[in-house]
């Protein structure tokens, strides 16, 4: 029998596309930003758990994004927004593949 403590339930938007598997492309499913937040997400939703506060849903792409990266304007306002977005992708590891591994051990 499983031990239901040990299982997070997350709420995505439906159109959220399904998580890829662990090194495969971002496809913007959001789960891992969902689930916890990166080292930039917990200095911005000054939080350790739970779903980072610059997790954004782009319902024109039917993805989310990293608010950081795409609006650093909201979430980075002491640095100018080109410096934030260079800074945000080499943080965020951004185009360096899903590496939420969630499954059970």
């Amino acid at each position: 029998m499983t031990d239901p403590s040990r299982y997070q339930v997350i709420h995505l938007h439906a159109a959220a596309p399904p998580k890829p598997e662990t090194g495969a492309p971002c496809n913007g499913c959001g789960v891992c930003c969902a689930a916890e937040p990166c080292p930039l997400g917990v200095l911005l939703s000054h939080r350790l758990r739970g779903a980072c506060r610059a997790l954004t849903w782009n319902a024109a792409q039917a993805r989310y994004v990293c608010g950081a990266l795409a609006h650093p304007e909201r979430h980075l306002r002491w640095l100018p927004a080109a410096w934030a977005r260079r800074l945000v992708r080499r943080w965020i590891a951004a185009g360096d593949g899903c590496d939420a591994d969630y499954s059970e051990r």
